[in-house]
């Protein structure tokens, strides 16, 4: 049961306030000018049914004072972004935007098209609505600024050849590999290149222009030429680039449209006048907040990490939208000012993301709607198929993966709410099994699962870490054996969670204490749910069986071979990339990488 603070125990501070299942997993983050306020108020009647769901669901809460409003929120923002809570908004649109990113930490920056978290020392442009957008917009920008876009491993491949790759021939690198640019020359090339990317494409258009004009007056003729085909390549990437604005302004416009339960936002961003970059997104209201608090999450959503042009224009009036204001302008370390536009281009650009906003929400909500319900049938399907007494919002799925005995491996994957969280996914090597056994593979497996789920138990609730959050249902790729290993385990560590196995040959399911398989009905919902989840949890363990396996080969043919060390070894796989492509070279390429006797008797070796 839910042990309620007094409120005199509760400070009448700013801060932030943690709830937590019993599990000890957070569930919900909130910060509060009062927290003895707002903190008591989840403890009277009337609640929203969703916080009074969270407040059900809740074993203990507690609280971090903060000296100020602002840095309560900037601590809200730092927990939820640590622990995801479930009852806090999400964004449920789990589609990756792409960025064009400048790695402006490597020796020779590259520019490239990236998906997913942000990496420090990169400079990031964007996002945009599709990856051929920014790659024909990068293809069109190269002979203007021909920085590299190969890989760190073709770069030093390059490097050891002596040679370029077929970029540098066409004019679409400037030869780094080979030391035929300056590093000075290749910075002003990489800054020109972010310089356009932010929107200066008047500066970049009149630089190059200076420059034709300059070599013409030369007579450098052919050089001129050169300069206008870059201007013209510029221009043609600048058209890709919609303008919005007559002034060259900086401002992000954030428009939304949705219901109580989803709502979707459009961001786009503006720079010195023109659209750079665009992304839709959805989010799941399991909170119970107004359009305008909701506004102000999505806000914070989007500049705790990064920092916020100086305008930031909302379709609808954020909640706290002073204290918003001040966070912003502490972010940007300058004035940010966070309104409503209410004429003039910028309103009309208003109602142009609001439009999409609105047809975005409707795409949604017709595919949602049917993948919501099919998972929501097919985990109550499960439910009543196993006679489980709550339906598995949580499932994990283990395999064993082997050949003849070597490089045994195990996958733990992980379902919720239907879908897979692959970011829980787990792969464990063998330590005490020698030879083929499945059985005891399938018994160290749950063992090291579960022993760390009782270790991380005995922490603090905030030090617990991958392990500390028991499955709903734990499925055994196999029979009764590998079942009966899996029970053994749990009995031994006194765990009460739901187990059974799931036989490949006619798609038995295997119960602990019945000697009879069931059989699913092949429709049913439940059996596909199933083998989902096997089949994933069997494709994750040949993954890493096969890349072992493969690293084991390699260090067999190489270790074979005298004169080649782990330095060696290291060199060759850099250069070559794997053991194939190292068999397909020839002795000369070979010696490029190690001395040419040490070449001779490892192409012997590679060739027996």
């Amino acid at each position: 049961m839910f042990e309620r603070p007094k409120p005199a125990e509760i400070p009448a501070k700013p801060g932030a306030y943690l709830f937590r299942d019993r599990h000890g997993r957070v569930i919900y983050v909130g910060k509060a000018k009062s927290l003895r306020s707002r903190v008591s108020s989840y403890f009277g009647t009337g609640l929203h049914r969703r916080t009074q769901t969270m407040v059900d669901t809740a074993r203990s809460v507690e609280w971090i004072i903060t000296e100020s409003e602002v840095a309560a929120l900037m601590l809200e923002y730092s927990l939820i972004k640590e622990h995801r809570p479930r009852f806090n908004v999400k964004l449920v649109d789990d589609k990756s935007y792409p960025f064009l990113a400048i790695t402006r930490s490597h020796e020779w920056p590259r520019a490239m098209v990236m998906r997913g978290k942000k990496r420090k020392g990169n400079e990031y442009f964007g996002p945009f609505a599709h990856t051929y957008a920014i790659r024909k917009t990068l293809d069109q920008l190269l002979r203007t600024f021909p920085v590299r876009t190969c890989s760190n491993a073709m770069l030093e491949r390059q490097k050891a050849q002596g040679r370029p790759c077929l970029l540098f021939h066409i004019e679409k690198c400037s030869g780094p590999c080979i030391g035929e640019v300056e590093p000075a020359d290749y910075e002003k090339m990489v800054d020109g290149l972010a310089a356009f990317l932010s929107g200066d494409t008047e500066g970049v258009i009149a630089d190059l222009d200076e420059s034709m004009w300059l070599a013409s007056e030369r007579q450098e003729f052919e050089l001129a030429a050169r300069y206008r085909d870059r201007i013209e390549d510029v221009r043609k990437a600048t058209l890709r680039q919609e303008v919005v604005t007559e002034k060259p302004e900086n401002f992000d416009l954030i428009a939304h449209h949705g219901d109580e339960l989803e709502t979707a936002f459009t961001v786009l961003n503006v720079r010195r006048g023109r659209v750079v970059g665009e992304r839709s997104t959805i989010v799941d209201r399991v909170e119970e907040l107004t359009d305008e608090e909701l506004m102000g999450r999505i806000v914070r959503e989007l500049y705790g990490d990064s920092e916020p042009p100086r305008q930031v224009l909302v379709s609808i009036e954020p909640a706290e939208a002073e204290l918003l204001t001040e966070w912003l302008s502490d972010l940007g370390e300058r004035n940010v000012s966070l309104r409503v536009p209410q004429r003039g281009a910028k309103r009309r650009l208003m109602k142009t993301a609001s439009t999409n906003a609105a047809d975005t929400f409707g795409r949604h909500r017709l595919s949602r709607q049917k993948d919501h319900n099919a998972r929501a049938k097919a985990l109550k399907s499960l439910q009543d198929e196993l006679g489980l007494v709550d339906a598995p919002l949580r499932i994990e799925a283990y395999d064993i993966s082997t050949l003849q005995g070597t490089n045994t491996v195990a996958s733990m994957v992980v379902l919720e709410d239907g879908l897979p969280k692959r970011n829980e996914y787990r792969r464990f090597k063998m330590k005490t099994v020698q030879g083929q056994d499945d059985f005891a593979s399938m018994e160290e497996t749950i063992r090291r699962r579960f022993t760390a789920y009782l270790v991380e138990q005995r922490k603090p609730a905030s030090e617990q870490g991958k392990f500390s959050y028991p499955p709903s249902l734990v499925v055994i790729d196999g029979g009764a054996g590998q079942l009966g290993r899996a029970v053994k385990v749990l009995d031994d560590l006194d765990l009460d969670i739901p187990v059974i196995g799931l036989a490949k040959k006619m798609e038995e399911v295997y119960l602990p204490g019945r000697p009879e398989p069931i059989q699913i009905a092949r429709d049913a919902e439940a059996l596909y749910l199933l083998q989902q989840v096997r089949d994933e949890a069997h494709r994750f363990a040949v993954t890493y069986h096969r890349q072992l396996r493969s690293k084991s080969m390699v260090d067999s043919v190489l270790d074979s071979v005298a004169g080649v060390g782990p330095k060696r070894k290291k060199a060759l796989l850099r250069h070559f990339g794997s053991l194939k492509k190292m068999r397909n070279a020839s002795e000369s390429e070979l010696s490029e990488v190690v001395p040419e006797q040490v070449a001779s008797d490892l192409y012997a070796a590679l060739h027996t």
